[in-house]
């Protein structure tokens, strides 16, 4: 059980909304883990018990029928559905997608949306990465060109989460192919829509149970209405909403570490070598309190980061140097804890081999590592 009552940041109305959530996924989310990864994706009637139990985007207004709360709830969720082992799929609709709807929709696209996201009715995935553009979103090649009174759309995306059972996919598309940046825009694409296809779901080395999918447009046809925000806007419109996704990774991978770190005290403690506990041994004793130290400055570093993003000052360098750290020290500490558990470590019986395999892309999607430094040295 993650131990998050000392932190400042939080008070008795987040304590009690933290209990809400435990007691959430181990009457809804423990029992069907194995479900949900043999499925490839989690199930619908799941998306609906957490839009009932108000699980779903909690920083979604009053207005369109949601909690008005501000980030610091997301990241309970976040660091609760992590520790239990969850992959992602619920968090990219609350921190990722629903902003994009709320920060930039039209009150009639908001009308649409919103309340049915916050349900779990409709899920939205966002389709930025194509097979010859990742982290350098410039470079997409997925157009929309004008045509009468709307816009026909062709290319093709991947890797992109919730792709299976998204109904609305915010996609990023090319209107000005001529003005790099400048030339992108978002569309809500429905996808019943003639000429939108789903490929395969693929087969990846974990986060098994998250739906993560080939996406194509042959000729899609959606009205000028689809238009999210003003057309050539999305490019800026895109890296606004960057630091929220990266602290929500930032905040995944920390209490993914934790959970690796509890997961070989508790086996270290249990197993026994050459006569006595292997927690009695210095290296051991040693390699664990390395990860302790790691993950105290990373929980007091992400209460610092969270408190900075309600307040609205995070920004986008800060971001980056955040998902950087924390995914880095979340693979170093992930991989020592299934050391530790030696040959057991390998064996996908045991729950560090789930959290080992869940761990490494998070240095990968939402930017690289290696592109959050190059963020960071930008700022020097």
């Amino acid at each position: 059980m993650l131990e998050r009552d000392g932190s400042g940041l939080f008070g008795d109305e987040h304590r009690a909304f933290r209990a809400m959530v435990r007691k959430f996924i181990e009457r809804e989310f423990s029992s069907r883990l194995l479900e949900f990864e043999d499925a490839g994706k989690v199930a619908r009637d799941f998306w609906l018990k957490c839009g009932e139990a108000g699980l779903l985007c909690p920083t979604m207004p009053e207005a369109y029928g949601g909690l008005g709360l501000d980030f610091s709830f997301n990241a309970i969720i976040n660091e609760e559905f992590t520790y239990a082992m969850m992959a992602d799929s619920i968090t990219l609709q609350t921190d990722i997608t629903m902003p994009y709807i709320l920060h930039y929709g039209s009150e009639e696209q908001k009308a649409a949306l919103l309340p049915r996201m916050l349900s779990g009715e409709t899920i939205v995935a966002i389709a930025m990465t194509e097979p010859g553009a990742g982290s350098d979103l410039q470079g997409v090649r997925t157009s929309a060109r004008r045509d009468g009174d709307g816009y026909v759309i062709n290319g093709a995306k991947t890797f992109i989460t919730n792709g299976q059972n998204a109904d609305v996919i915010i996609t990023v598309c090319k209107t000005n192919p001529d003005a790099g940046a400048k030339g992108i825009s978002l569309f809500l694409v429905e996808a019943d829509r003639p000429g939108f296809a789903r490929g395969r779901n693929l087969d990846k080395v974990g986060q098994w149970m998250s739906d993560t999918s080939e996406l194509f447009f042959n000729d899609v046809r959606v009205p000028a209405s689809s238009l999210l925000g003003r057309e050539n806007g999305g490019f800026v419109y895109l890296v606004s909403d960057l630091p929220q996704e990266r602290l929500s990774i930032s905040i995944t991978a920390q209490a993914a570490a934790q959970r690796a770190f509890d997961e070989a005290v508790a086996f270290t403690r249990d197993r026994k070598a050459f006569g006595k506990n292997v927690i009695d041994f210095q290296n051991t004793r040693f390699v664990l309190a390395d990860i302790k130290a790691k993950l105290q400055v990373g929980w007091a570093h992400l209460d610092w980061a969270i408190a900075r993003h309600v307040a609205g000052d995070l920004t986008a360098d800060e971001a980056a140097a955040s998902k950087y750290w924390h995914t880095e020290m979340q693979w170093e500490a992930c991989d020592a804890a299934l050391q530790l558990h030696g040959g057991s470590g390998y064996m996908n019986e045991y729950p560090i081999a789930r959290i080992w395999r869940d761990a490494r892309v998070r240095r990968i999607y939402g930017g690289t590592s290696e592109i959050m430094r190059e963020l960071v040295g930008r700022s020097l």
